[in-house]
């Protein structure tokens, strides 16, 4: 398992979850998965990728002015916050490449996945579920807990990815597609 850029290591290669490696310009901006030669295919997200890829305007909104980070580069909850939680959660399944050095690949920070890029979209609603469950609980009041399960059983992941991915496919000049 490769872990994010080791000093002295190869900064023009990557070594994937699955244990390929590719060199880190065959990864652009627009890539969402990338088709390994292991016959899998990965999730991809770069550091600009915003994350309305994965949620709503008006959940990122919410995290937003919910979530105090306590980074001086990134005061703003953001892509990269998700993925330390995705990272957080699935060590072995993530890979982590800091590009912040190399001007020639267009972004700072990517991550391949074990997942594909479906399955990493239903992951990250299921940690921000969790991460929202969380914090209702500490809000001491049991009614809002309860109500807030309550929504949550009913809550099919699989459906709303299914749904929010149809709907932000329908948007030809949609950047996150």
């Amino acid at each position: 398992m490769s872990q994010p850029r080791v000093p002295g290591g190869d900064e023009n290669a990557l070594e994937l979850p699955c244990g390929e490696t590719i060199a880190v310009g065959e990864l652009d901006l627009g890539m969402r998965e990338y088709d390994c030669d292991c016959g899998e295919a990965h999730a991809v997200v770069m550091d600009v990728h915003p994350p309305e890829r994965f949620l709503p305007d008006f959940l990122v909104d919410v995290l937003r002015e919910a979530i105090e980070t306590t980074s001086e580069e990134m005061p703003e909850f953001d892509t990269p916050h998700l993925l330390g939680v995705v990272l957080e959660e699935f060590p072995e399944a993530v890979v982590a490449h800091d590009a912040s050095e190399n001007a020639d690949v267009g972004y700072a920070m990517a991550w391949v996945t074990d997942f594909d890029s479906r399955r990493l979209h239903e992951v990250v609603v299921e940690l921000v579920v969790e991460l929202m469950e969380h914090a209702v609980s500490h809000a001491d009041d049991d009614e809002a807990l309860s109500a807030f399960e309550q929504e949550m059983v009913e809550f099919d992941v699989s459906e709303f990815v299914e749904q929010y991915r149809a709907e932000r496919d329908l948007e030809a000049e949609d950047p996150y597609a």
